[in-house]
């Protein structure tokens, strides 16, 4: 029988899949990594101070394990809303709420169930790369539907380098990290993801980019510790399903780093924006979640590209 996500809690989401089908980031939690963005501590302590949570109200899509969710917290917002489809993402986040207006809805990022101009500010990780270039623009989109007019949308995502890359190197390099995540990443260059935000109603306000390094073990250390790394390596050393799993994915990074950036950029939603609302008006989010939390599993991911193993 494969082997399962077992090791570091089955409230993971994906704790009951077999580990050769667990996408990439819940198989790296599974053996202890917290730190799951592809730019690490650096690009979401980049990507935190530039949108003003003091006092804001902010909105988090897919805060899954919590770990921004935390700094978020720190920074004394006036609200936190997360907003996660994946039922145990929410009830994991919600777990972590201090006292006060705060909590974690059970929605899609694209239909957050939320008024619009609620927020201050929307800050989204590592999740618009797993999504077609349709999908990244509804979840933009809903982004700038929930800010109120020069509110703030930062991203932290995966990019592709140098802006010509030719189309047949781009699908070269998304099938390989299907393949080897199991989700379906399709990064952008900078201009592209520049095109999509614009088209959502956003100017660019700045751009913080670095070379991809998630799983590069000064980067580990940086982002989990010395003691936090060398339990994660002594995790991954003693399952040798994980292990040839994240070797693989490490492969991937490696012969791919000339092309893979790690990108953080920071959007202003502008007052004509197309997800507008009338007058530009602000008004609360509301003090309930407007889905109730079900007891139903992680929805369906969309369909990988061409050539991607079928879960």
């Amino acid at each position: 029988m494969a082997s399962r996500i077992r090791d570091r809690t089955t409230a993971l989401p994906g704790a009951n899949r077999p580990v050769a089908k667990t996408a990439g980031h819940w198989l790296l939690a599974s053996v202890g990594k917290t730190v799951l963005r592809p730019g690490g501590r650096e690009t979401t302590q980049w990507v935190l101070d530039h949108i003003g949570i003091p006092g804001s109200t902010v909105v988090e899509f897919a805060p899954g394990l919590g770990i921004t969710a935390r700094e978020i917290l720190d920074r004394d917002p006036r609200r936190y809303v997360g907003v996660d489809s994946d039922v145990q993402a929410v009830t994991a986040v919600s777990a972590l709420l201090p006292a006060g207006d705060h909590q974690v809805i059970e929605a899609s990022a694209e239909h957050a169930s939320l008024p619009a101009g609620c927020a201050d500010a929307v800050l989204g990780e590592a999740m618009l790369t797993m999504h077609t270039d349709r999908r990244k623009l509804e979840i933009m989109r809903e982004a700038a539907r929930l800010l109120r007019p020069g509110g703030v949308y930062a991203i932290h995502e995966m990019g592709l380098t140098p802006d010509d890359l030719s189309p047949g190197t781009k699908d070269e390099i998304r099938t390989a990290l299907a393949r080897s995540l199991r989700v379906n990443a399709r990064p952008l260059t900078i201009p592209e993801w520049v095109a999509l935000a614009e088209e959502a109603g956003f100017r660019i306000t700045d751009i913080h980019r670095t070379p991809m390094a998630l799983l590069d073990p000064r980067r580990m250390v940086a982002d989990e510790g010395v003691l936090g790394t060398a339990r994660i390596i002594a995790n991954v050393l003693r399952r040798p399903e994980v292990r040839r799993r994240v070797l693989a994915m490490r492969r991937v990074f490696t012969t791919r780093r000339d092309h893979l950036l790690r990108v953080g950029i920071i959007l202003t939603r502008t007052a004509d924006s197309p997800s507008s609302r009338a007058k530009g008006e602000k008004i609360p989010c509301p003090t309930r979640p407007p889905l109730a939390v079900r007891s139903t599993g992680p929805t369906a991911s969309e369909p990988p590209p061409p050539g991607t193993p079928t879960p």
